[in-house]
């Protein structure tokens, strides 16, 4: 099986996470995909393979030489993104995109490089898309079949010699949970690469700091006829609330290292009005300035309105590895050069957001994201150029035969 034929595969299975179900995995339909990767792992040949309770999977490619190889390790998530639904993609190839607009086969729906100019850039290449009305889900089975595709190659190719390679699979990434129950001492790894980015040539290892938010307004309802000096609208509290955030820090308005609040969504009665929000930054000391004034709009909002009216709670979700892969740069040296040396310029940036490799960072194992090839994740419009697919794959290749050249 190609690695094309791998991915469409992979679709096929429905894996969104969902939150607040109080569970991991958060879906139970991440197991169904999980079971048929440990079998397929298997069948591979892989060894070591183990599928946890909650959905964790782990396996091994043995080393195939006598040298004292660093143990390293490739891992991407499972779950796709709650945004858009994951059930019965149908992808088809685009050969040979020539810059034009894409009609999505289901509905009409016209992907276009006036709106994703990102498309230019692969005038000439096969292209995987949706049919309009699910997401592909590249990010992550992108990921995970260049990741299964590679420790074939590599068994196939016994010249290349590689120390002991460790894969791991989780669910619940989409929702932040991901790396919290990934078990790094039972990996056994120096360091590792989520295959989780987009666009080839794609190296970070730089993200956001990130904090949830759920904030809840509570209001007093009385009838509108007799309501002057009695009624407490929650719902126009929470409109107050989220006109006192910078208008110009929101996701839309912002690029680069700005930081942003984004407010994911409101429920809203007179009575009672509940708010959900993330906050982003990159540099930790206007992180925690950013948390700080969010919580100032709301005690200013309880002084007006009385003190029972607004609560908030903020809950910090992962931290920027930058942090942690700074100590050990050749980690990040060896991924440029196999980029390098497969022909593709690498492009370090940083993310704006977060991946497993955050939270894996800050847990002792330094993890850097590299490119999976999909882009305009999450949504219909999302694509993925089958070069990237195999150049991401060749790019896992070439980290194992370069940490095993370098190893004394």
């Amino acid at each position: 099986m190609n690695i094309v034929d791998r991915f469409l595969e992979y679709v096929k299975f429905d894996t969104q996470s969902a939150e607040d179900t109080g569970k991991t995995p958060s879906t139970d339909k991440q197991l169904v995909f999980a079971r048929f990767l440990r079998d397929q792992l298997e069948n591979i040949g892989l060894s070591d393979v183990e599928l946890t309770s909650n959905g964790y999977l782990y396996a091994t490619l043995p080393a195939n030489t006598t040298k004292a190889v660093p143990t390293i390790g490739f891992i991407s998530h499972m779950d796709t993104s709650p945004d858009a639904s994951g059930e019965n993609v149908k992808p088809h190839i685009v050969r040979n995109y020539q810059g034009d607009d894409i009609v999505l086969e289901e509905n009409g729906m016209v992907t276009s490089p006036t709106l994703f100019p990102e498309l230019l850039r692969h005038i000439g290449e096969d292209i995987i898309v949706t049919d309009g009305h699910t997401l592909l889900g590249a990010d992550d089975k992108a990921g995970i079949a260049a990741i299964v595709q590679a420790m074939i190659y590599l068994q196939e190719h016994p010249e290349i010699e590689h120390g002991r390679i460790r894969v791991g699979f989780n669910p619940d990434e989409e929702i932040g949970l991901g790396a919290h129950q990934f078990d790094v001492e039972k990996f056994g790894c120096e360091w590792a690469y989520t295959i989780d980015g987009g666009d080839v040539g794609e190296l970070e290892y730089e993200c956001f700091n990130a904090a949830g938010a759920k904030v809840q307004i509570t209001g007093v309802s009385v009838h509108t006829g007799y309501a002057k000096g009695k009624m407490r609208n929650a719902t126009r509290v929470a409109m107050e609330f989220l006109a006192a955030l910078p208008a110009s820090e929101t996701p839309e308005e912002t690029e680069g290292y700005e930081g942003f609040y984004h407010c994911l969504g409101i429920e809203s009665s007179c009575e009672q009005a509940n708010l959900s929000f993330i906050i982003r930054d990159h540099d930790r000391e206007k992180f925690e300035q950013r948390k700080a004034f969010f919580s100032k709009v709301a005690d200013e909002l309880n002084r007006k309105y009385g003190a029972d009216t607004i609560s908030v709670r903020i809950y910090d979700q992962y931290y920027n590895m930058k942090e942690q892969i700074d100590p050990v740069p050749h980690v990040v040296s060896i991924a440029k050069e196999a980029m390098e040396r497969i022909g593709i310029t690498p492009r370090i940036q940083a993310i704006r957001g977060g991946t497993d490799g955050a939270q894996l960072s800050f847990k002792g194992l330094p993890c850097p994201n590299i490119f999976a090839g999909g882009l305009n994740f999450h949504g219909p419009h999302e694509f993925l150029p089958i070069p990237n697919l195999e150049k991401a794959m060749q790019t896992v290749v070439e980290i194992c035969r370069i940490t095993a050249e370098q190893a004394k």
